[in-house]
């Protein structure tokens, strides 16, 4: 096993890739800081590292989210991942994938809120249906009737 250490690593021109490991690299690469590992992507391509919980350990990252309005035609505030919002009737929505998940073994996490003045109900937010390219959402007021909210906010972790 070859061993390199040094202070910086500059690619030869900007165009070029960077590459660590390369063709034969049959284990694990780690990126040390101060002596310690930091970051690590072992031989099956799980990302590690240690963001101060005091071990470096896989990184589970959001494969998708987005913030939306759902009332009247829904609209993108932000996202990541997310390509569009299909409208199926009031408090259901459609969130599309840019990138599909590999399987439909992920877990949603929704929030909803309805902004206006003197609203005093409180509502809810759940995964209809998990699917490889989207997931169906539906937003709900406590007395679970469907609602159209203001705010709707779903992230996708795998």
């Amino acid at each position: 096993m070859s061993k390199l250490e040094t202070n910086t690593i500059d690619t030869v021109s900007g165009t070029s890739n960077l590459v660590i490991g390369g063709a034969n690299n049959t284990g694990s690469t780690t990126i040390k800081t101060n002596n310690t590992d930091a970051v690590t992507i072992d031989n099956s391509q799980n990302l590690k590292f240690n963001s101060g919980y005091g071990s470096v350990a896989t990184a589970y990252g959001c494969r998708a989210w987005v913030n939306f309005d759902g009332s009247g035609t829904p609209a993108i505030r932000s996202s990541g991942n997310v390509s569009s919002i299909t409208d199926n009737g009031t408090g259901n929505f459609t969130v599309n994938f840019t990138t599909s998940m590999p399987d439909t073994q992920y877990a949603t996490i929704c929030s909803i809120g309805n902004y206006t003045t003197n609203n005093t109900t409180w509502h809810d937010a759940g995964v209809n249906n998990n699917a490889t390219g989207n997931v169906t959402v539906r937003a709900v007021t406590g007395a679970n009737s469907a609602v159209d909210a203001t705010s709707i906010n779903v992230a996708v972790f795998r």
